[in-house]
């Protein structure tokens, strides 16, 4: 399973001119819509792992609108692999399917509606437990597909071209990419990851799995929190995409970039001055969260 290489694009925003910044964003989010951005490189290693396990279906977890379940129904599809999805919020058993589950529907994906105390308990819910006893053998994955084969396939992101930056940075959600991307880039890079979530978890997980120490995870005050979406991240987004014609996600990326300009306007950005970002994505969420949110996200 493997993809055509991303492009990286110059993102000419008078900000980063004006302080004598090149930063690029390597567009992920093109190669496979449907598997967006780090999704597929997550999963690449995994559904290798469940084609060669004796598992019967693949079984995950994700929030109403998870990047992370549409593409493991949309790369399920695409393999002949059944698909479960453990969706936390069990009174959206009785609703309408938003664009996001209706999606993973279609694609196959079997989802399954769960309290948010028993989503705590992932793989020993009651739900998984009943599910392995009617499925027999669950190839199981963690909430964001974050595990080592996921940051195995994260360490594909980038490529010898890659070499000239001085720092690379990316959205960090559960940590698993910013593992992989610390452990493939050039010795004199950094990466630095962006947190979009406030997760004590995060620092741990991904020294768990990053070999090296050439990373740092920064949040910028004015950032909100994980979906916490406001009119002036809106406002912001709509100026890169008319600048650029790149849209951005209002959970991962619009963030990271949101946070990148704070940084250097208020000049505590130290990490070098030419930059490559990493779009992970997460388009695909941007139908839902406009029928969601009286604020309505840009779309192309």
């Amino acid at each position: 399973m493997d993809f055509p290489a991303a492009t990286n694009q110059l993102l000419d925003i008078p900000v980063f001119s004006k302080n004598g910044l090149s930063i690029f964003i390597k567009r992920e989010d093109l190669v496979f819509p449907l598997a967006s951005g780090n999704k597929w490189r997550k999963l690449k290693y995994n559904l290798k792992a469940f084609q060669e396990s004796n598992a019967s279906a693949l079984l995950t977890f994700g929030g109403a609108f998870s990047n992370h379940l549409a593409a493991v129904a949309a790369m399920g599809v695409r393999h002949g692999m059944k698909t479960i999805g453990i969706v936390r919020g069990v009174e959206l058993a009785n609703k309408p399917l938003n664009p996001t589950l209706a999606t993973c529907q279609q694609n196959g994906m079997q989802l399954c509606f769960v309290s948010r105390e028993e989503y705590h308990q992932k793989e020993l819910g009651n739900s998984v437990l009943d599910l392995q006893k009617t499925h027999g053998t669950l190839y199981v994955l963690p909430e964001g597909g974050t595990n080592a084969l996921a940051v195995k396939g994260c360490t594909e992101i980038l490529t010898p071209e890659d070499a000239t930056f001085d720092a690379i940075g990316c959205a960090v959600g559960t940590g698993g990419t910013l593992a992989g991307l610390a452990n493939s880039c050039k010795t004199h890079q950094h990466v630095v990851g962006f947190q979009v979530v406030k997760d004590v978890s995060i620092t741990a997980r991904i020294r768990t799995f990053a070999t090296n120490n050439n990373w740092t995870l920064v949040q910028h005050p004015t950032h909100r929190g994980y979906a916490q979406v406001s009119n002036s991240l809106v406002a912001f987004a709509q100026d890169v995409l008319q600048q650029t014609g790149v849209l951005l996600d209002p959970i991962y990326t619009a963030p990271m970039l949101f946070q990148l300009v704070q940084m250097i306007k208020d000049d505590t950005w130290t990490f070098g001055k030419r930059i490559l970002l990493i779009h992970t994505g997460g388009t695909q969420g941007i139908t839902g969260f406009n029928t969601q949110s009286s604020l309505q996200w840009p779309v192309v």
